[in-house]
């Protein structure tokens, strides 16, 4: 039992490590675009390589304790979900970059005056992000829920941009290339909050049991 304790914390701090990576790489892929900073922008996109190699640590970690200490009950739920958390890290990674290759896009042009608020939205999702993780590292089912809640209202936002951007082309054409780079940023962070909600519900799963998007309780069928 102590070895798979030991086994177990040590994957909870490769996990940790590489969720602090990839919040750190939406953080600064969305500034990019905030910035038209290319530098920064250039600087995520080198960044790729290092999480894709922490995303095989930490699934080699998963199976080699799958293998070793055969865990079982909340032991079992947590290199489940940990597999599953892992390969959403990794696609959110991804979608940091190609953030940050939008922002390369929007390099050296002035911002439009666009009648929608990116930044908000962003700030949104990152936040949905960082309380996902918090929750998993806290075992916090109620933390995780409120995730669960927050989802809609960047649905909602997304929407509310492709609505406008919509309408901006038609009053302004000149302004298509650009609104329509920002456009697929809106969609790129509307997903990472998608990735952050799967992130909860694995919270939950690992703690409880529940898998909620199913309405179902292992524990309790």
């Amino acid at each position: 039992m102590q070895h798979l304790a030991r086994a177990i914390e040590r994957l909870k701090r490769r996990l940790l490590f590489l969720s602090t990576q990839v919040e750190e790489c939406v953080r600064q892929a969305v500034r990019a675009v905030e910035t038209r900073d290319s530098e920064l922008a250039a600087q995520v996109i080198a960044n790729d390589s290092d999480i894709d190699i922490l995303e095989v640590d930490v699934e080699e970690e998963c199976l080699k304790i799958l293998a070793l200490h055969q865990p079982v009950a909340i032991d079992l739920r947590f290199i489940i979900a940990a597999l599953k958390m892992n390969n959403d890290l990794e696609r959110i990674g991804d979608l940091a970059v190609n953030i940050a290759q939008r922002a390369e896009s929007l390099a050296g042009k002035t911002p439009a005056n666009v009648p929608f608020d990116l930044p908000a939205m962003a700030a949104k999702a990152q936040a949905m992000l960082k309380k996902s993780l918090d929750a998993v590292v806290g075992m916090d089912t109620v933390l995780a829920r409120e995730v669960l809640e927050a989802d809609d209202e960047v649905d909602k936002e997304n929407r509310y941009v492709h609505k406008q951007v919509k309408m901006a082309i038609q009053k302004d054409p000149a302004l298509l290339d650009e609104l329509i780079q920002l456009l697929i940023v809106a969609r790129h962070i509307e997903r990472i909050a998608d990735l952050a909600t799967n992130i909860a519900e694995d919270a939950i799963y690992m703690v409880d049991g529940d898998i909620v998007r199913h309405n179902i309780s292992v524990d309790n069928p």
